[in-house]
């Protein structure tokens, strides 16, 4: 499944949001379109000091308007709306509270603003010290919130405590440069910051009743390239020069608020139906570049415990600088339903005419949990519902499937799925099954992307169909990368029926192959999963295993 993005230009952000759409399902929105960027347009009122003690008149009844006389005053006014965090919704901006600006002055050092707000305003007047007399135009710098003074990093671990709020842009690594130009017949210096990174803007949502009651408590990003970053300020070229930083392919972005008795101390809500920022809008900044994305949407039901994921998999996109882009997904896990457990070969599924669906009295129909009571499977092949397993075979004896698992991957395939497949346990992935929300299973490389596949031999080089063998093979707990996340399939563990009980839903689960074991008339051949292995392998025939999933 993969998750719609979209852009808007500031510009739509402010007046209809709704009206561009791109390939893709993309709109992107710049910052460039709304008052020529998200920016900060400055008018700087300088004021000049003799270096010589002398020259500097002091009034000790006003200390700081002297003091003040030594520094260059940026003025950032409302009238620009050019500020460092966004009002998604109303598109107004605003300077947040340690926001410093940096200037590179006559002598070639880049100066700090002595002053930064001290909480979330409209406008400000900074103060930067330095000379700046011998040049019509400067190189300006915003750093972010967590500078080193000359370089700023886009952070692997983002924080946001409330939904649609990019109060944390700062501290995530948001930066910007400009070149402030001096106004003709103007004592003072004006500029454009453009901001370079991208910016996402998830928006989850779901109609699944079960996930409205659990809450998002972060955003896992993993792409096939850097996508976070550190920049330093070489001051004689004014470049911003990048080195990579470590784990730099994932950022992980919090969507809790740890302070006590806050609303989102569990994260953020998930109880709508459709895209909403301000139900739980989350702001990622990322390096920009054309990136392969995969979305790892972390969702916790408080009432039991549960935690596990919900993953996205995004085509390769280019993400522009200075643009933020939409990324509605709809949070519906994979529902798994009740109908494909089978004895091996049966015409029909194991709870045919008793399904859960049918709302039986517990004893009477299929149990959906573990420690119910058994009810009404098939004991004999004089079942009435034809779900006894498929009688035939004997002592090296070739015989297939020809009814319910006719289609299914036969033993020889099953061998390359699980030696050459790359099977990874993945521990995290949620989905649902006959009501219940669950999580564990296994990722397999699809048969189209496994080398050398073939059917009519197992990877050892011999035909399993006609003797007996059953091999094991360890499982990774690496997941697939971004980049080939599209080559790979799931298969949950669904756990099994067995005299009428189920099993290890969530722990491990057992899947037919369409080739009966030539050694047994009641044997034939699955794949057994769980965390550490995969086995392929014989037996009874009688059991409720799973039906499909291969691909």
């Amino acid at each position: 499944m993969r998750a719609r993005l979209h852009g808007k230009t500031n510009r739509e952000l402010l007046t209809n949001k709704n009206k561009v759409t791109m390939k893709k399902t993309m709109k992107q929105h710049s910052f460039t379109a709304r008052l020529k960027s998200l920016a900060f347009v400055f008018g700087i009122a300088m004021a000049f000091a003799s270096c010589a003690n002398e020259d500097v008149a002091q009034n000790p009844t006003k200390p700081n308007e002297d003091n003040d006389k030594n520094l260059t005053t940026f003025v950032a006014g409302d009238e620009t709306k050019t500020r460092t965090s966004m009002d998604y919704t109303s598109g107004n901006f605003f300077w947040e509270a340690g926001d410093y600006i940096y200037v590179k002055d006559d002598d070639g050092v880049l100066q700090k603003s002595a002053n930064a707000p001290t909480q979330k305003m409209a406008s400000f007047n900074y103060k930067v010290p330095g000379k700046f007399t011998a040049n019509t135009s400067y190189k300006v710098y915003y750093l972010g919130k967590n500078s080193s003074g000359n370089s700023v990093s886009i952070s692997t671990t983002q924080e946001q405590t409330a939904p649609d709020n990019t109060a944390h842009f700062g501290a995530a690594g948001d930066y910007g440069t400009a070149t402030a130009n001096k106004v003709t017949g103007k004592n003072q210096f004006e500029f454009v910051l453009a901001h370079q990174p991208a910016y996402l803007v998830f928006q989850p949502y779901t109609s699944n009743t079960v996930l409205h009651d659990c809450y998002l408590t972060k955003i896992e990003v993993t792409s096939n390239d850097d996508i976070a970053e550190t920049y330093t300020v070489n001051t004689t070229t004014g470049a911003l020069v990048a080195s990579t930083v470590t784990n730099g392919k994932q950022i992980v972005l919090t969507t809790q608020d740890p302070t006590s008795g806050s609303t989102y101390n569990n994260g953020f809500p998930l109880t709508n139906n459709a895209a909403s920022v301000t139900t739980n809008g989350a702001y990622m900044v990322i390096k920009p570049g054309t990136h392969t994305l995969k979305v790892r949407y972390w969702v916790k039901d408080v009432a039991t415990n549960v935690e596990g994921t919900i993953t996205k998999t995004l085509p390769a996109t280019a993400y522009a600088s200075n643009t933020y882009y939409d990324m509605t997904a709809n949070l519906n896990v994979r529902n798994y339903d009740g109908d494909h457990y089978c004895m091996w070969d049966a015409q029909n599924q194991y709870w045919y005419g008793y399904e859960w669906t049918k709302n039986l009295a517990v004893g009477v129909g299929q149990p959906t949990l573990g420690g119910q009571p058994a009810g009404n499977y098939a004991q004999s092949n004089a079942d009435p519902n034809h779900r006894w397993y498929h009688e035939g075979g004997g002592t090296g004896v070739r015989f297939d499937a020809t009814q319910s698992c006719a289609g299914l991957p036969n033993v020889n395939e099953m061998t390359w799925y699980a030696d050459k497949g790359d099977p990874c346990w993945d521990n995290d992935e949620l989905w649902t099954t006959m009501g219940h929300l669950y999580k564990g299973g296994i990722w397999f490389k699809k048969k189209a992307y496994i080398s050398g596949y073939k059917s009519n031999t197992a990877v050892d080089g011999t035909d399993w169909r006609t003797h007996r063998d059953a091999q094991s093979w360890s499982v990774s707990q690496t997941l697939p990368s971004a980049a080939d996340a599209g080559n790979y399939f799931y298969l949950p563990a669904l756990g099994y029926y067995t005299s009428g009980n189920l099993y290890y839903v969530g722990r491990s689960s057992y899947y037919w192959s369409s080739s009966a074991y030539p050694w047994y008339t009641i044997i034939a051949y699955h794949m057994y999963l769980e965390r550490g292995y995969v086995r392929v392998e014989g037996g009874n025939r009688w059991h409720g295993f799973r039906v499909g999933g291969f691909e």
